[in-house]
């Protein structure tokens, strides 16, 4: 069972590792048509507030897993924590009480880790222990996990037992990090520019943390003045999202804005993810995703500790799993 689920990043990276879905919880309507879009057949798509939902009805899922609202913690917002109306903890926590999955995963900003946030965090974590769990709320990078993009999430797990003392937080992947160059060499080429080839050489770094925003401000780009300058660094125009990639008659030195299909890129998703909405509505769905190949690497941590093995100790389940970037799916544990 998936609450807060947005685009489906999270969802998707969960159904990567091996988990199907019982249910996606989702408020936004262009987010749940998202939902509906891509997995519509597979996934129950429950539009509405989670404070509405009875965690009873799913009593017995493996795992309980969602990207509760980043906005009482995001150094962005007033960092009201607690007194903030968004803060959808206590909610996460009821529905965990009422449905008890063997697991649970919940992801959100790094401001969460901040000392201010000290005692907020240890009632959630008293809570959980409480429950039966023995919990992990650790610092999962994007980079760490093949992507070109920094994007610092807090992540909470917390398992019960006896699947606790399987439980092993995932690695980071191997090998070099892609550049934004690399990730992005083919669609910025895609509309007939003649500059890709010397951007994508240029490009030769990693993002700043995508942002999606909020309703209460105006049009989407790529983050403040500091994430700007970054992109700069970058050659990209991040003051603002572009309907299309650069064409024959952009200047072949000129600094490109990127397309909504290039941040998703960023962000893990893979080609055939459909966004609804506008584009403003779209480019939000991608910014505020938990990046599918991270939410994959964490849910098939899980996965291999709710089979009763550690991660060294069961090879196999790591070849049930396709790439990252295919939509494959194969369904086995229920969440």
């Amino acid at each position: 069972m998936e609450i807060c689920a947005g685009a489906g990043g999270q969802a998707l990276g969960l159904e990567q590792a091996g988990f199907g879905h019982e249910a996606v919880v989702e408020i936004d309507p262009d987010a749940c048509e998202t939902l509906r879009l891509n997995r519509g057949g597979d996934w129950k798509v429950v539009e509405g507030d989670v404070a509405e939902v009875d965690g009873r009805a799913f009593g017995g899922v493996d795992l309980l897993a969602g990207g509760v609202p980043c906005p009482p913690f995001s150094v962005a917002g007033k960092q009201l924590g607690s007194d903030d109306e968004r803060d959808l903890f206590p909610q996460a926590l009821r529905l965990i009480e009422e449905s008890r999955p063997r697991a649970v995963l919940l992801e959100n900003v790094r401001g969460l880790s901040a000392p201010r946030f000290d005692g907020y965090r240890a009632q959630v974590l008293g809570r959980l222990r409480d429950l039966g769990y023995r919990t992990w709320w650790e610092m999962a990078h994007a980079s760490q996990h093949g992507l070109a993009q920094l994007r610092p999430r807090f992540v909470l797990v917390g398992l019960r037992l006896p699947w606790a003392q399987w439980f092993r937080w995932p690695a980071a992947r191997g090998g070099p990090t892609p550049t934004v160059g690399e990730v992005l060499a083919d669609l910025m080429a895609s509309g007939g520019w003649g500059g890709a080839a010397e951007w994508s050489r240029h490009a030769a770094g990693i993002a700043p943390t995508i942002v999606g925003g909020s309703k209460k401000h105006g049009g989407p780009d790529l983050g403040p003045t500091r994430a700007r300058t970054a992109w700069r660094q970058l050659r990209v125009d991040g003051l603002g999202i572009a309907d299309a990639p650069p064409g024959p008659a952009f200047p072949p030195d000129g600094m490109p804005k990127l397309t909504v299909p290039m941040v998703a890129r960023l962000q893990g998703f893979p080609a055939d993810w459909r966004f609804a909405g506008r584009k403003t509505a779209a480019y939000r769905q991608v910014g505020n995703a938990f990046p599918p190949p991270v939410a994959r690497a964490v849910g098939l941590a899980i996965a291999t500790a709710l089979q009763g093995e550690t991660p060294a100790a069961c090879p196999a389940l790591v070849g049930q799993i396709r790439p990252t970037l295919e939509s494959g799916r194969e369904p086995t544990r229920r969440a």
